[in-house]
């Protein structure tokens, strides 16, 4: 893929405008998933952090938003989104470095490292289950090209004892996630995200703890949209999503309930 120029690109507000995120026109470009990801993580001032497949780096600069003094990495294989990455990381004055590679096939300096948190917002598609997008960044983005437990055992490997694993998929792939975490990371913990009051979860995030031994949890549904149904214009978020999306509020506290 060739580099993005600046007329490839929009400049896009995240966090109320905390974070501003320059993103592809016409490739793969972040919703809401990579903020709810962030939001997820329990992570404190001087923690540091991991991010698998980071893109132009949405999830883990909102991550570092809201939590000042986090020193993170992110891996990115596209060479244009990990150059987007590190172009976004010191427009944000955020200390995050990147690293151009696959997963499957890290660095020997980085896989030297441990980290407390590691996250992830893979590919939500198995291979050919779903028409590949024509543009070749988000095709890679949205479809499935290192089998899942791959970003599993990856993740395992870089994480310190007791650090804790986070990543949001569709939630027809829970099973999936539950047997690549056997025998890699314990204490699993699954956060469902509903639409709305009544409807079925479509996203779920996952919490894990290396070595943890906890038993499994299944929390009750993040709510995403008031409401039973779409009414009007515009969004519809709930109270706590709107202060998830725009103010940098956490939700790490959903897996406490």
């Amino acid at each position: 893929m060739t580099q993005f120029g600046d007329s490839d690109l929009t400049r896009n507000d995240f966090l109320g405008g905390r974070v501003r995120l320059w993103q592809p026109r016409a490739g793969y470009r972040a919703g809401v998933d990579p903020v709810l990801l962030a939001a997820a993580v329990p992570a404190a001032t001087g923690h540091t952090v991991l991010e698998l497949g980071c893109g132009a780096g949405a999830a883990i600069l909102c991550l570092q938003a809201r939590v000042p003094g986090t020193q993170a990495v992110g891996v990115e294989v596209q060479a244009a989104y990990a150059d987007l990455a590190r172009r976004n990381a010191a427009e944000n004055a955020a200390p995050l470095e990147v690293v151009e590679a696959d997963l499957s096939a890290l660095p020997a300096q980085l896989k030297q490292r441990q980290f407390d948190h590691v996250i992830a917002n893979p590919p939500y598609y198995r291979a050919g289950a779903h028409s590949p997008a024509t543009d070749h960044g988000r095709r890679l983005a949205q479809g499935e090209d290192t089998p899942l437990d791959r970003w599993f055992d990856t993740a395992a490997k870089r994480l310190a004892p007791r650090g804790y694993l986070h990543m949001i998929q569709k939630a027809d792939r829970l099973p999936d996630m539950l047997s690549a975490c056997a025998g890699r990371v314990g204490s699993v913990e699954v956060l469902p995200l509903s639409p709305r009051v009544g409807r079925k979860a479509e996203l779920v995030i996952l919490r894990a703890r290396k070595d943890g031994r906890a038993g499994f949890q299944l929390h009750a549904p993040l709510i995403m949209h008031a409401g039973d149904r779409h009414e009007k214009d515009g969004d519809s978020y709930t109270t706590q999503l709107s202060g998830v999306l725009r103010d940098g509020a956490a939700i790490c506290d959903a897996f406490d309930q």
